[in-house]
């Protein structure tokens, strides 16, 4: 075979082995193979950007689960004024929002040029009461905001710990309620009847009688006929 056969022959492979690729990587975007991201990920506006956005339950849960649970974060803000969140829903719950030292907050404000984490330790938290999810799936989660703007994503949801209690978010779940202990009621004393104390000038029976010095025995009125 000719040089200029062989050139040819090189060419073409190649011609045909790039648009074999091309064709590739448009059919395996993620949006074409809908894969979800580990962690979930949404925007607002132009300047708002909502990441890392999962839903942590309790030590040990698996499965379907209904109880409390907690919204995990990461909320930046690029514009030049601050967002005020004012509410997320995870379902049909909604969370109650608290800062860092537990006190109870309306909403949570989102510093301008700067970002907020909701969850975990030092940060404001998102509580629910009661969620209604699935451990290891996805929850449909709905931020929205002071001036009227809103979002939904698709949270992740994950137990508070994993495999030896290594997991990802450990310490991020709710706080398990402290049970009350019952406090022991001490027995109540038997009651104790005091001795009775006999009165003066009583004489016990069966008790020899003491003649009083000086006494003179009393005379005996004869029986009247």
């Amino acid at each position: 075979m000719s040089r200029s056969l062989r050139r040819g022959s090189i060419a073409a492979i190649a011609a045909i082995a790039i648009a074999s690729l091309s064709s590739c990587a448009a059919g395996n975007t993620p949006d074409t193979l809908q894969i979800k991201p580990d962690n979930a990920a949404a925007t607002v506006g132009t300047n708002l950007r909502l990441n890392n956005i999962v839903v942590v339950t309790g030590v040990g849960t698996s499965g379907d689960y209904t109880g409390p649970a907690n919204v995990v974060v990461n909320i930046s803000n690029t514009a030049d004024t601050a967002a005020e969140l004012q509410s997320i829903t995870v379902g049909t719950s909604s969370a109650t929002f608290a800062d860092a030292a537990g006190a109870p907050l309306s909403s949570i404000v989102v510093p301008a040029g700067g970002s907020v984490v909701i969850g975990g330790q030092g940060n404001p938290s998102a509580s629910l009461a009661a969620a209604s999810v699935h451990i290891g799936g996805f929850a449909p989660t709905t931020f929205a905001f002071k001036d009227g703007q809103k979002v939904d994503a698709q949270a992740g949801v994950s137990p508070d710990s994993g495999e030896n209690g290594r997991g990802l978010y450990k310490g991020f779940g709710p706080t398990p309620a402290a049970v009350p202990t019952k406090s022991a009621t001490p027995a109540s004393p038997a009651a104790t009847v005091p001795a009775a104390t006999p009165s003066a000038g009583a004489t016990a029976p069966g008790a020899p009688t003491t003649p009083v010095a000086g006494a003179t025995p009393s005379a005996t009125a004869p029986a009247a006929h």
